[in-house]
């Protein structure tokens, strides 16, 4: 038998009170360890549906609500927009048939006057419409007329100029008579082709390659598409010579408002650097006109830098109002300004991106929106009625119920959680918040555009160059597209026909804008 006395009922007592101290111990531990693995999992589950929230949130963006161009959307934004037009609840009359309605303006030709027409009679007919009985010798009793407006059949003249050569009686030196447009022992086209050329390829956005067929099919003469390429590259370069890009950043300097933007192009060869590499960046075409056409300014730049943005020198010492969107690049120059007018589009269709997230608790977007549009309708009924300025109870009215509605987004959404940082809710309403001053000067200067769409438009022809052609081959093709694209829309812009513009320049006559003040 063992000598150890057994337990007392108190050791004994104690004994299980420590065991089971031991074991609520453990558990405790296991529990906290519990605890923190699901606020993991909480965490890792609530940034899965924050980032399901953005991915819905991109999946949902198209040309009504972000800044997504329409050639750029998903299918299914597509789809949706077309389900959207076909519920839409705007229902066409029964009684409205296809085509103008009545009482619209049609559009026709007028009849020429005499001086500017060629008289000529037409066969007189041979037998009655009535019962085809043979007209010869029948009894005039009126006449109508008709007016045919044509072109004769395009053929190509082809000129073989004589030069004379006279010796000089003084001096013996002799003198070769010039050909208009030629060289002396070569065969070259005229201006027309050269004028033909240029039209379709810098204004009709026609390849290279197609142009030259398109050329021979017009002629009934082959021409190659070297010959293309070389008569946009010598017309593109007279205008440099005569000072064209200094003389727009002059006059473009001289504008009260001006507008401006930039967008990504595909160049296959970029420059380089002294070691021969590629430099870095995105080749892109920067806009910058007049809000009308009276001025429009393409020119490349290597990437979307504020740097690059600077060397272009056209904004040095600008003192009016810039209309542009939020890029970082441009706001460099704010200080110097007379004001900036953020692009109104962008606005409404961020705010409409914002209001998708949630109707109801992002209501805020859908009323800022709201706001800006009915400014923008006093502004052109204002303008309409032959006034500069709006209402100043009006307008008082709506900044404040803009201000109300912008803190209530910031202040609704200070603390909502999202993937990566900020909702975009309170970016956005922080954001107009900050950049109220820029939000309002189209209603306080009627010269200033709600929108940046002028911009935004004499960048869509660079781009569909690219779609038909793919690329530019190198920076200084995109830079004499750039310059011959400025050209022709500005002198359309003056109402000089793109054809007349052409055949000055290759005259030598390269037509210069001159600012107002001038």
């Amino acid at each position: 038998m063992s000598d150890i006395p057994p337990p007392t009922a108190e050791e004994a007592w104690r004994a299980a009170n420590e065991q089971l101290r031991r074991v609520v111990e453990l558990k405790d531990a296991e529990i906290a360890v519990l605890k923190v693995l699901l606020e993991e999992e909480r965490a890792a589950r609530r940034l899965l549906e924050l980032r399901l929230a953005e991915l819905e949130r991109r999946l949902g963006m198209d040309s009504s609500n972000s800044s997504t161009p329409e050639s750029k959307e998903s299918i299914a934004a597509k789809a949706r927009r077309k389900a959207e037009r076909l519920t839409s609840q705007r229902e066409r009359s029964k009684d409205r048939k296809p085509g103008g309605q009545k009482g619209r303006k049609g559009v026709g030709l007028t009849p020429a006057p005499k001086g500017e027409r060629t008289e000529k009679t037409a066969e007189p007919p041979a037998e009655c419409s009535g019962c085809g009985h043979d007209l010869a010798g029948a009894r005039q009793v009126g006449a109508d007329w008709a007016q045919v407006w044509d072109i004769p059949p395009i053929t190509v003249e082809k000129t073989h100029w004589l030069l004379p050569t006279p010796a000089c009686c003084g001096c013996g030196t002799t003198t070769r008579a010039a050909a208009p447009f030629g060289q002396a022992g070569s065969v070259v086209y005229g201006p027309n082709v050269n004028a033909a050329a240029i039209m379709l390829l810098a204004l009709g956005n026609v390849p290279v390659e197609r142009t030259a067929m398109l050329m021979e099919a017009l002629l009934g003469t082959p021409v190659s598409t070297g010959f293309v390429a070389k008569a946009h590259h010598r017309f593109a370069d007279k205008p440099a010579c005569a000072g064209f890009d200094e003389a727009m950043k002059a006059a473009l300097q001289g504008e009260d408002v001006l507008c401006v933007d930039e967008t990504p192009v595909n160049v296959l060869r970029k420059n380089t650097d002294e070691s021969g590499q590629p430099l870095p960046g995105q080749p892109h075409i920067v806009s910058v006109r007049t809000p009308d056409e009276r001025l429009v300014w393409l020119k490349p730049i290597g990437a979307r830098s504020k740097e690059a943005i600077k060397a272009l020198g056209v904004l040095d010492g600008y003192a009016g109002y810039l209309v542009r969107d939020d890029y970082k690049g441009w706001a460099q120059f704010d200080e110097q300004l007379a004001g900036v007018q953020q692009c109104g589009a962008h606005m409404i269709r961020h705010l409409a991106g914002v209001r998708d997230l949630h109707p109801v608790e992002q209501g805020w977007a859908e009323r800022v929106r709201t706001i800006l549009l009915q400014a923008l309708a006093a502004v052109g009924q204002a303008a309409a009625d032959d006034r500069d300025r709006l209402d100043d109870d009006l307008l008082v009215g709506l900044r404040a119920r803009y201000d109300h509605e912008v803190n209530w987004g910031e202040i609704t959404n200070r603390h909502r959680d999202w993937h990566d940082g900020n909702h975009p809710g309170y970016r956005l309403a922080r954001r107009l918040k900050v950049k109220a001053e820029q939000v309002w000067p189209f209603t306080t200067n009627f010269t200033v555009p709600f929108t940046n769409n002028a911009s935004e438009q004499a960048l869509k022809e660079p781009k569909r160059h690219q779609a038909v052609s793919g690329h530019w081959h190198t920076m200084a093709t995109l830079s004499r597209y750039c310059r011959v694209r400025s050209y022709l829309v500005t002198t359309k812009g003056h109402g000089i026909r793109a054809i007349d513009a052409i055949h000055a320049v290759l005259a030598g006559h390269t037509w210069l804008p001159t600012p107002i003040a001038a």
